[in-house]
């Protein structure tokens, strides 16, 4: 009896970290084979990335909105597919809503190190490969420290799958 007072909460966590996270948006294409292209390079090679996350960290400051960071590269099928799918009208909509978005190029992974380096998954990406998705609190808490590869092949999950995965890290 007491044995199970103690474990009933740690059953629930799972259910309620979901109850906690924003309902996915019902996506409007069943498959990927529908998806736009609409950026066959999505990740600017040219950007300063420091500067942009510096921007997205202080706008969730102000906003109490997550931080996303898609760590990709123009090279990766499933990152053109993950940057093409969050350019759907309702994955705009929801991405606008929960999270301040940010995509940083990694080159062949060797660039934007020191942003790897931040949240320590440079050796991470080099094994498991990119698209890697970071969530963080405003403050800069790593959120997602266990499950950054997921989405590592997007190309092969379905449209919802994906917005279902993001939708878990929503507040």
């Amino acid at each position: 009896m007491h044995i199970r007072r103690l474990l009933l909460p740690l059953v629930m966590l799972p259910f309620l970290a979901a109850a906690a996270a924003a309902p996915a948006p019902r996506m409007s294409i069943a498959s990927l084979a529908q998806l736009p292209v609409v950026e066959r390079v999505p990740y600017d090679t040219d950007a300063d990335a420091n500067a942009d996350l510096a921007v997205a960290f202080a706008r969730a400051r102000k906003s109490g909105k997550r931080v996303m960071i898609d760590f990709g590269g123009n090279w990766c099928g499933d990152c053109v597919v993950l940057a093409n799918l969050v350019l759907l009208p309702e994955m705009k909509r929801f991405m606008a809503a929960h999270f301040e978005f940010v995509k940083v190029d990694v080159g062949r992974f060797d660039k934007n190190t020191q942003i790897l380096d931040r949240f320590g998954i440079v050796d991470h990406l080099k094994k498991e490969g990119v698209p890697a998705v970071v969530v963080a609190e405003p403050d800069g808490t790593f959120v997602n420290r266990n499950n950054i590869a997921a989405l590592e092949d997007a190309s092969h999950m379905t449209p919802q799958a994906i917005a279902d995965w993001l939708a878990q890290w929503a507040k």
